[in-house]
């Protein structure tokens, strides 16, 4: 087994300063595919490929792990616009089958499109503010970067 270090430590003034990240400001910069601390670079380099860096203030965006939680959100939000007014529609009135699916499935498609970028992007400036996944200032020794 390995001996885990017994050494106090010790915090001054210094250690207790760090950057003040607000949560909602980040995720709205996020949202809008900007960077999350400064809201000027770009989040994204391609449609849902982040950059490795900020253009303006240079934070590196490469810890990041979004992984499979934009999808799920998208599923969610897109899901409780697109169930109820389905629901609604089909209960008041008789439509035709291929009416239904003419009208149903491309909006589910580009609604669920259009948010997985801006989803993604929240996610991330979620993580920054939360200095989750490497985004901290001393991230902790022995991990290694992903």
């Amino acid at each position: 087994m390995d001996a885990m270090s017994t050494a106090p430590k010790i915090w001054t003034r210094e250690t207790g300063l760090v950057e003040k990240r607000d949560v909602w400001s980040a995720m709205k910069r996020g949202f809008r595919g900007r960077c999350p601390r400064c809201g000027q670079g770009k989040l994204f380099r391609a449609f849902l490929k982040t950059a490795d860096n900020c253009t303006a203030c240079g934070l590196d965006f490469t810890p990041h792990r979004a992984d499979d939680l934009p999808a799920y959100l998208v599923i969610v939000i897109v899901g409780h616009i697109v169930v109820p007014t389905i629901l609604w529609i089909e209960t008041n009135y008789s439509t035709p089958v291929w009416l239904t699916f003419a009208a149903y499935l491309p909006f589910t498609f580009f609604a669920s499109l259009g948010l997985l970028q801006p989803v993604k992007g929240a996610v991330v400036g979620l993580q920054w503010a939360l200095r989750m996944h490497g985004f901290d200032d001393n991230p902790p020794d022995g991990i290694p970067p992903v």
